[in-house]
């Protein structure tokens, strides 16, 4: 019973959130999530900002608002047209997996609580204002007492409870849609969540991350136009990854590729070369 409460009152949240985004659609599939839905519509005021915004544009506003959790659901989502149909898993395609960053106080106390010194120890210098920030972790740049460029990627504080407090949530819904939806059960819900749960789970490790970055690294050592930034493991735990510092030009933009003497074909062409390797030779890929 506590479960369920539990449950309910953050169904009813989440509720209220997707009916200020006029989302709530995506509760329709569920007994207990239409009930919830007609109460959060009673209870929220829609935002005058989603107004004339396509429904998968709406669902994507109000998963970002929701956190981490509901943005990697939503990216899960966008691979499934038989739920939401081919409109609104484009939508959710481009969901952008950003948030506003936390403070470098967090980010002090982690590195300090993982490695027992605090980054002023650990670097000859940091960035105090993250070069970028997402739903599970952000980057700052650093410099290493011996001079090295870093990047460092510090899990985002608090992001675990948060996502095990969602995940049962989701469990929660996906038991009890089989449970009294049996025409659903094809869509086999609990497996569909477990899937999900694994792969986030792996990603807020970032000592997978690391392990990954470096078995890709040693597949091409013999590819000098693919490059792995190397991982820096005395500095990378659970919760803090850091890495070697590339730059680079955006491949969105050719005139900065043409003004590095680059050539936008040649590098669509070693794009292609490299992950087809990855796929059909080492069948170990970067899936982003």
């Amino acid at each position: 019973m506590l479960r369920t409460a539990r449950n309910l009152i953050r169904l009813f949240i989440i509720g209220r959130t997707l009916a200020r985004h006029e989302a709530l659609f995506l509760l329709d599939v569920h007994t207990v999530g239409r009930f919830v839905a007609a109460l959060a519509r009673l209870t929220a005021r829609t935002d005058d900002s989603v107004a004339g915004l396509r429904p998968g544009q709406r669902l994507a506003l109000a998963l970002t608002a929701l956190g981490p959790t509901f943005i990697k659901m939503g990216q899960a989502l966008s691979t499934r047209p038989d739920l939401l149909g081919p409109a609104t898993t484009d939508d959710l395609s481009q969901l952008q997996d950003r948030l506003p960053p936390f403070s470098y106080e967090d980010t002090k106390r982690i590195i300090t609580e993982d490695f027992g010194r605090p980054p002023d120890q650990m670097f000859q210098s940091i960035e105090e204002e993250p070069v970028a920030a997402a739903s599970i972790a952000q980057v700052h740049f650093a410099v290493t007492a011996d001079g090295s460029d870093v990047a460092v990627k510090v899990l985002r504080p608090g992001v675990r409870d948060a996502f095990s407090r969602d995940v049962d949530l989701l469990y929660w819904l996906a038991e009890t849609m089989e449970r009294t939806q049996p025409k659903l059960r094809r869509l086999r819900p609990i497996e569909a969540v477990k899937t999900f749960e694994e792969s986030v789970r792996i990603e807020m490790d970032l000592r997978f991350e690391a392990a990954a970055a470096e078995e890709l690294s040693e597949n091409f050592l013999d590819e000098p136009r693919f490059q792995i930034p190397a991982i820096d493991w005395p500095r990378t735990s659970d919760r803090v990854l850091t890495l070697e510092r590339v730059s680079g030009a955006r491949v969105k933009k050719p005139e900065d590729l043409f003004a590095r003497g680059l050539d936008p074909v040649d590098i669509v062409r070693t794009s292609a070369e490299v992950f087809f390797r990855m796929v059909f030779h080492h069948g170990f890929f970067h899936a982003d």
